[in-house]
């Protein structure tokens, strides 16, 4: 991406003649951990005995560590250099120091598209520095704290994949295309690290993308288009489809990383392939994919073509193509944690160099070092508490090719993910207990007892403050409202008040106390029928609805994909 900026590190590349890359890593006595000290060769190399020169050209090759060698277990952890503990034992230290650097690597590969990129990054920190050269960063506006969802100890990753063919010439059409926020997850991994939930969110989704800045240049916002069109169209950047996604779910967003075609490709190759399963043949002329049913291992073009593939498999769009992808990315998972992996420093090597060229990252993880602890933090994360699903949705009333926000299922949801409920079988923290309700004023009407989870309730935003009507809806369905829901913003107003047909008064009655809002907010409305239900016109005067439940359950039939299943297989619509 061209807004981006290369950081510059210690590199590789800078080795002089004559000095083993192996020599330059050294161990740490106060970490207990390898690090590289570019002088340490530099000085071994002065005083080496001039016969060492001397020796057959081959045999210096066989000492010298390859690139994806040169970590915990080289020759240079036998040497004392530099404030650094010398290593004894000879081919059986070498021996401990790969078993110690597998075991290692193992805590630092994370799953997920996202969570595979980082973890490469982590398992490579300390075989080489230059890493850092490879990864693009950019700074993004999202605005100040009061525009963005509560901050929490939990950590949400937002991944970015990109339909862009700038500089991939003709050979994915479009040439010179900006691109899309074409795939597009929210990782979401828990305060206590114990599960994460993967949330992808279809890019014919229909939603506000507010107004966001991309350097000096500010984007109107609009209160209806295609959730894809939030990155690079009118030069929106990764921070733009960053506070959309914020908006949308009232989840608050750390990082994003965003990679293109090229990532896949590369991805798989670098891990030796990625097993992916058919449950029928498929020929789709769109993508290139000609796979038979079956287990297949894929790679590079092929790989592509599987997480590209939708008009073969399922109703032949992009919600069947989402569960292709959520499997492919599971299996890379499965595949990096892999004995077959880890032991390998060709592939560690490999995977590494292909994630961190791969990344555009926000500058806050714009280093290897930073992402080397953001990998560290989420691998705690055990990949059978990986859950994957899709925003729920239904078809645009007003368009069949669109998508729109299932009510009641999708504000579910995002209260879960908002709340740190996860969608895995793992023990729930406790919730804090909400603070006493204060005493109602003697303005505020009685709470009647009815039936809440019976009760229509529309909201509607007149405050002028965005996404009021979500959050409102999102918070009677924690106080038992379930089929609450976020209507039509409305024009401004002052007043807030709360319509109700005949014959629901008591409904009207509870809501407005739920909400907090006085007696005199409570009107008959006689344009609305049984059918319409309560409707909640949230004015300049209103606040808060106060602090909510998190739901403790999702929505029923939502579509899920576990990380550690390896029975899923791509199908076609029955």
């Amino acid at each position: 991406m061209n807004s981006g900026h290369r950081n510059r590190g210690d590199s590789a590349d800078s080795i002089p003649p004559g000095v083993d890359p192996a020599d330059q890593w050294v161990l740490d006595p106060a970490t207990g951990e390898f690090r590289l000290d570019l002088d340490a060769g530099r000085r071994d190399s002065a005083e080496r005995p001039r016969a060492a020169s001397a020796r057959p050209r081959a045999a210096r090759r066989e000492e010298a560590a390859p690139a994806a060698a040169a970590a915990p277990g080289s020759r240079a952890a036998a040497r004392s250099q530099k404030g650094a503990t010398a290593v004894a034992g000879g081919r059986a230290a070498r021996r401990k120091g790969r078993s110690t650097r597998g075991r290692r690597a193992l805590k630092w590969t994370a799953g997920t598209l996202g969570l595979v990129l980082v973890a490469g990054c982590g398992g490579a920190y300390y075989v080489y520095q230059h890493f850092n050269n490879n990864i693009s960063s950019v700074k993004v506006q999202v605005g100040d704290d009061s525009e963005r969802p509560q901050a929490t100890d939990a950590l949400n990753i937002l991944v970015i994949g990109t339909d862009s063919r700038v500089g991939l010439g003709r050979e994915y059409g479009d040439e010179g295309s900006a691109g899309h926020a074409d795939t597009t997850l929210l990782f979401h991994i828990s305060k206590d690290r114990s599960n994460a939930t993967v949330l992808s969110i279809p890019r014919d989704l229909m939603v506000p993308i507010p107004e966001c800045k991309s350097g000096e240049k500010t984007i109107p916002g609009e209160t209806r288009a295609m959730f894809n069109t939030s990155l690079g169209q009118n030069g929106r950047d990764p921070g733009c489809t960053w506070k959309t996604v914020e908006k949308l779910t009232g989840v608050r967003i750390n990082h994003f990383m965003m990679v293109n075609f090229e990532a896949v490709k590369t991805l798989s190759t670098a891990v030796g392939g990625v097993e992916v399963c058919a449950a029928t043949d498929i020929n789709d002329p769109y993508s290139h994919l000609k796979m038979s049913a079956g287990r297949h291992v894929v790679q590079g073009e092929e790989a592509l073509a599987f997480v590209r593939t939708r008009h073969a498999v399922g109703f032949g769009g992009d919600l069947t193509r989402i569960p292709l992808q959520q499997q492919f990315i599971s299996s890379m998972i499965r595949k990096m944690k892999s004995s077959d992996t880890l032991t390998s420093p060709t592939k560690l090597w490999d995977l590494a160099d292909a994630a961190t060229k791969a990344l555009t990252v926000d500058d806050g993880i714009g280093s290897v070092n930073k992402l080397k602890d953001l990998a560290l933090d989420i691998s705690r994360v055990d990949t059978k508490n990986i859950t994957f699903t899709t925003v729920p949705v239904i078809d645009d009333p007003t368009d069949n090719d669109r998508l729109v926000l299932k009510p009641n299922d999708a504000q579910q949801l995002f209260a879960m993910i908002a709340g740190d409920r996860s969608l895995t079988d793992v023990p729930q923290p406790e919730q804090s207990a909400s603070p006493e309700p204060a005493a109602p004023s003697s303005s505020a009407p009685a709470a009647p007892q009815v039936n809440a989870a019976g009760v229509k309730v529309t909201v509607r935003n007149g405050s002028g403050a965005s996404g009021q009507a979500l959050k409102t809806a999102t918070a009677l369905q924690g106080k038992g409202f379930a089929l609450a829901v976020a209507g039509n913003n409305a024009e401004s107003t002052a007043t807030s008040t709360v319509t109700y047909p005949a014959g629901h008064e008591d409904e009207a009655q509870a809501v407005a106390a739920a909400l907090g809002l006085p007696a005199t907010a409570v009107q008959a409305s006689s344009k609305l029928g049984a059918k319409d239900g309560v409707v909640v016109l949230l004015g300049k005067d209103f606040t808060s609805a106060g602090p909510s439940a998190v739901p403790t359950e999702a929505p029923k039939d939502i579509q899920r994909v576990q990380a550690d299943d390896t029975n899923v297989c791509a199908s076609k619509a029955k």
